[in-house]
């Protein structure tokens, strides 16, 4: 799990600012088409997705479109799972500051996401049912991609070069140690089901509720300390494209992220979703709801089924993403793809919301002089507003004065994610 925003696991970061002022300005690239697919079977009809490819960052303005896609996993039944297919999205959007350039929209999205999730968490929680969901939501605006996840759904990213990545974290106790470590430290208990003579059986859980994941939206009888904070992730495309394979862990818990994609290469999207499905469902039966999107981002004047990869790949040439041009006679598109390289422009997967908010002089100010709750957005008098930051010891930086600031609602759901008082809500 990554520490520091914007971080990159040995190598130097390129700035977001700087990359797109390289696409528009030396490339000239035209936006990528957008191709999607899904496929399910139901068990138990908690799996819920969206996909929505007609967003746009400028009302009005076709050239500002974006699309969502997103899967949400539900259990303990599907209440949760529902609202945040309804609300989600809007929560996020709330949360981008108006009249942002494209630029400036791609930075602000971390933020936004995680104030959108942690706001549909605490509306849900407010309805006082009990059920949870997983989330995986993806936005693709032209060759970028932002990813946000709780839970264990999972979205990978397929290169044309034959390069597979993974854009989610598994919030799974029993594989994520960090995330033990994190749930026990804000005073929650993890350990297996203990049977009749002491006999422990089964995947980690955490105490009380008995969930196995260690972050979601919703599961208010559980504790707080199961965050909805998501990990985020921001890549930007090689203009040679890919295809991203967004599922539940019906799929996961049967395919390897390989298999998956090697499964369905060579397909258009929608039998290539069916043909995920059907693989998961021949290895391992119908055990789990399962749930899959395909979305393809194909280049301009490219035929949309990516290419199944050589019986000998180059696997230099595979490790480093590239591909070659697909227009030989093309030579500044074979330039442009030979050195298409897919750039890690963000990652972060802090479960703490002061260093996921960050620190802003200005966050939050309306234009009539008032301030917005950081999460819920809501207006606060200047006297109002908490600093997310107040009592915060996660960086020496920090000033409790500086924004963005809470209403006392969502401190108090700050204090309780971090095991700062009571979490959970008894239900009678």
């Amino acid at each position: 799990m990554a520490s520091g925003a914007g971080r990159r696991r040995g190598h130097e970061l390129v700035p977001l600012a700087a990359l797109i002022s390289r696409e528009m300005k030396n490339e000239k690239m035209e936006k990528p088409s957008v191709r999607c697919g899904h496929a399910a079977q139901s068990r138990k009809g908690e799996d819920y997705f969206l996909v929505k490819t007609d967003c746009q960052r400028v009302p009005g303005n076709p050239s500002s479109t974006f699309s969502v896609f997103a899967i949400f996993d539900g259990h303990n039944g599907n209440a949760a799972a529902i609202f945040t297919r309804e609300h989600l999205l809007s929560h996020i959007l709330s949360a981008v500051p108006r009249g942002l350039g494209r630029e400036e929209w791609f930075q602000a999205l971390p933020r936004a996401l995680v104030a959108g999730f942690v706001k549909t968490d605490k509306e849900f929680q407010s309805r006082g049912e009990t059920s949870g969901t997983t989330a995986t939501f993806v936005i693709v605006d032209a060759w970028t991609v932002t990813v946000a996840s709780v839970g264990d759904s999972r979205c990978i990213l397929d290169t044309q070069g034959g390069g597979i990545s993974t854009l989610t974290v598994d919030h799974r106790l029993e594989e994520n140690v960090e995330e033990r470590e994190r749930v026990t430290a804000s005073g929650g208990e993890v350990g297996r089901l203990s049977i009749a003579g002491g006999a422990e059986i089964g995947p980690l859980r955490c105490w009380p509720g008995g969930l196995c994941l260690s972050r979601s939206i919703g599961d208010m009888d559980v504790g707080e300390f199961i965050v909805p904070i998501p990990y985020v992730k921001q890549v930007k495309l090689s203009n040679a494209g890919g295809r991203l394979i967004i599922a539940s862990d019906g799929i996961w818990d049967a395919l390897s992220s390989e298999m998956a994609a090697k499964s369905c290469r060579g397909l258009p999207a929608e039998l290539a979703a069916r043909q995920v499905v059907k693989e998961a469902l021949r290895t391992r039966g119908l055990k789990d709801d399962t749930t899959c999107i395909v979305v393809d981002i194909i280049p301009p004047e490219s035929s949309p089924p990516p290419s199944p990869l050589p019986k000998k790949p180059n696997k230099l040439r595979s490790f480093l993403f590239r591909k070659s041009s697909r227009d030989s006679a093309n030579k500044l598109s074979k330039k442009l793809s030979a050195v298409g390289i897919v750039e890690e422009l963000f990652e972060e997967g802090s479960a703490m919301l002061a260093e996921r908010l960050g620190i802003d002089e200005g966050a939050g100010q309306t234009t009539s002089g008032l301030f917005t709750c950081g999460v819920c957005q809501v207006d606060l008098a200047p006297s109002e507003g908490i600093s997310v930051h107040a009592g915060s010891i996660f960086s020496t930086s920090s000033k409790p004065w500086q924004g963005p600031f809470l209403c006392a609602a969502c401190r108090n759901k700050k204090d309780a994610m971090e095991g700062k008082r009571p979490s959970g809500v008894k239900v009678a």
